[in-house]
């Protein structure tokens, strides 16, 4: 039995034009679909889109204590499969699939370098395994970069050549675009600025795949560890176990305690970006993330940035597509591999 139970979201195509009867019929080679996976510690998503890149359906399951890559591959093959069959589409109409996965991936090998310490791995041809396991072109990239993808084509980026995305969640890292195109760096590690060294942290070299400076206070589970290591009876009447979106909610509300741990995250958060934006020389930020996207973080992190001086003033906003974005992306990618790539030897 599985250890996980898929949640399918209803199905955007309720009658499939191409089906008769409910029975699968086979559209010309010119058309088909393509699946965006968003893989992550706790969970996976999937979307399921047509040529066009609208999605029709989508797909999440858990994937919390799961490490194994195959399985994690067993899963995605899981969701396809239902999402073709609720949508009665035949498995021939899958044209190419594309996967962001949270950690270091070299794009051209298709080869998960390593990933974050929720999943462990190291050196996966994750792009090999899904071509194997569907028998269509795949590309994988890391998926912090999938999300600057999307905010590029439809989200807050549309039009702007030069900006970064930051994505806060369990942890924090960076999609950097510059000139029109990804920025990947010589080891393909541009971006992982979780281990950028900051003040009042330890500057013990970290080993690969734990978590870095910034990201012990400006992630979620950094934030989480802010709040407990201040906790105290006398000084909140909140619980101690709360994770890094209540800690902000209660910030909104007037929790003293909980102010000063948003204040020092957002106060961290507002100087990396300072810094980036005089090593770029970029202006537009777009701050995603389930972290990230909490309103008490943005607002808070741009008012410490408009202190800044003028002659480097960044502009930091919202994504518009908030959770959606890393799967987005993934689809963006999965059209431009089918209509340019072959299966790879």
């Amino acid at each position: 039995m599985h250890p996980s139970v898929p949640e399918v979201i209803e199905p955007m195509l309720q009658q499939d034009p191409y089906s008769i009867s409910g029975t699968e019929q086979e559209i010309p080679a010119a058309s088909g679909y393509v699946v965006g996976a968003d893989i992550g510690g706790t969970s996976l998503r999937l979307a399921l889109a047509d040529m066009s890149g609208k999605v029709v359906a989508k797909w999440k399951v858990s994937t919390a204590g799961i490490r194994d890559p195959r399985v994690v591959v067993g899963l995605i093959h899981e969701g396809v499969e239902d999402l073709l069959r609720q949508n009665h589409l035949s498995r021939s109409l899958l044209r190419a699939i594309a996967a962001g996965a949270p950690g270091v991936t070299n794009v051209d090998q298709g080869i998960v370098i390593a990933t974050s310490y929720l999943m462990g791995w190291r050196d996966v041809p994750l792009r090999a395994l899904l071509e194997a396991k569907f028998g269509v072109p795949a590309a994988v990239e890391n998926d912090v970069n999938m999300a600057a993808i999307a905010e590029s084509q439809i989200g807050a980026a549309q039009g702007i050549r030069d900006f970064v995305f930051l994505a806060a969640g369990t942890g924090i890292g960076a999609g950097i675009v510059l000139n029109g195109r990804l920025f990947h760096g010589m080891n393909w590690s541009a971006g992982e600025i979780g281990y950028m060294l900051v003040p009042g942290t330890s500057v013990t070299p970290m080993e690969s795949g734990k978590p870095g400076a910034l990201e012990s206070i400006v992630g979620g589970e950094g934030i989480k560890a802010q709040w407990q290591s201040l906790w105290r009876e006398d000084l909140t009447q909140l619980p101690r176990d709360l994770v890094a979106t209540q800690i902000f909610d209660h910030a909104l509300a007037g929790d003293s305690l909980a102010q000063t741990v948003l204040h020092k995250s957002a106060q961290t958060l507002a100087y990396a970006i300072y810094n980036l934006a005089v090593v770029l020389n970029c202006r537009l930020f777009v701050l995603g993330g389930s972290v990230g996207m909490h309103p008490a973080l943005w607002e808070a992190t741009k008012d410490i940035l408009a202190e800044r001086d003028t002659r480097v003033q960044p502009t930091l906003v919202r994504s518009t597509l908030g959770t959606d974005a890393q799967v987005n992306g993934a689809i963006h990618l999965a059209l431009d591999t089918a209509e340019s790539r072959v299966l790879s030897t």
